[in-house]
């Protein structure tokens, strides 16, 4: 059983712990909270023995193997790397990080401790994508990727109403690019690698982060176009063109139904079964390359991870989105 420590008690965390147990190989026995209350509370929640408030003493603690890392977006690094000096492997949300150079630190930090490092992107390891990385080469050479995501915010009738949660606050290293943009973009670097060319436009919130976009990227001999919104809903499948057929993804931050639509007009489902919750998968996988004594998922690897970013920080450029975390050394 690997023992898991956590950073970040949030739903999302919630949602990992319980696909985590699932997959009966991750136990967890630690919780870091900046608060004794709250870090208890989350803790009796799902019966975790151990609570710490200093980071020190958890990176030192011999209660846990792996840290799950659910804490603002600007926090990932420096707990990353601070986990991973300490021997630590880390399963880190998405964004890995607020820019590539925090990226290529955690990576340097996760070779120089030989530790795993894996970005939590849950799509591209479930079945219906990996079906769609077999199947790839039947639809012949590849003209356009396209994807969007976008879901309106909870949060954002209060900022409309003048109250800025977390949210929409720049010094989190947050906005609907690297919230919900990286869902589209993560798949896209997995599948074709990091693009020549990036263009990107968006709508920026008076707080400072962007509140929806889109992208338009160039590769040899194919393009891509990306949409995102935190302020509005999108219920459009993502498509894959080849020049003989197209690959249709219901759901690109989900993928559940996948079929293939060639120009003859045959239909091939490549839907494969989902019979466990979403994020069971990062964590079938982080503790299959644990058992394996791998330091990098050969899907979301570190390249990966770093394409994404780099991706994103062009894009950031382009669109005036800038985090207090690009100027910090």
């Amino acid at each position: 059983m690997i023992r898991f420590g956590i950073i970040g008690t949030n739903w999302i965390t919630e949602t990992l712990i319980e696909a985590a147990l699932r997959t009966g190989k991750v136990t967890f026995t630690a919780v870091y909270s900046r608060t004794e209350e709250k870090g208890r509370e989350f803790a009796d929640k799902f019966g975790i023995p151990h609570v710490y408030t200093d980071l020190e003493t958890f990176g030192e603690s011999t209660e846990f193997d792996a840290v799950y890392i659910a804490s603002p977006n600007s926090l990932h690094a420096k707990y990353a790397v601070q986990l991973m000096n300490y021997g630590k492997h880390v399963l880190c949300e998405k964004p890995l990080a607020s820019h590539a150079r925090e990226v290529r630190e955690m990576i340097d930090a996760a070779k120089s401790n030989n530790v795993l490092l894996m970005e939590a992107v849950k799509s591209t390891l479930m079945p219906s994508f990996r079906a769609v990385q077999e199947h790839l080469h039947k639809i012949g050479p590849v003209r356009r990727y396209t994807a969007s995501y976008g879901q309106y915010s909870s949060r954002y009738d209060a900022y409309k109403q003048g109250t800025v949660l977390n949210a929409f606050k720049p010094e989190f290293s947050n906005g609907s690019l690297m919230d919900l943009g990286v869902y589209c973009i993560y798949p896209m670097v997995v599948l074709f690698g990091r693009p020549q060319r990036v263009q990107a436009e968006a709508f920026m919130l008076e707080s400072g982060v962007d509140g929806e976009g889109s992208l338009l990227l160039k590769y040899e001999g194919m393009d891509a176009v990306i949409m995102h919104s935190k302020i509005a809903n999108s219920y459009l499948p993502a498509e894959i063109q080849g020049e003989l057929g197209t690959i249709v993804i219901d759901r690109i931050n989900e993928p559940g139904r996948v079929e293939i639509r060639y120009k003859d007009g045959r239909v091939e489902d490549l839907t494969q079964p989902t019979e466990h919750p979403s994020m069971y998968y990062e964590v079938l996988e982080f503790a299959a390359l644990l058992e394996a004594g791998a330091t990098e998922s050969a899907v979301n690897s570190h390249g990966s991870s770093l394409a994404a970013m780099q991706v994103m920080e062009e894009a950031r450029k382009q669109i005036g989105l800038v985090f207090p975390a690009d100027s910090e050394s």
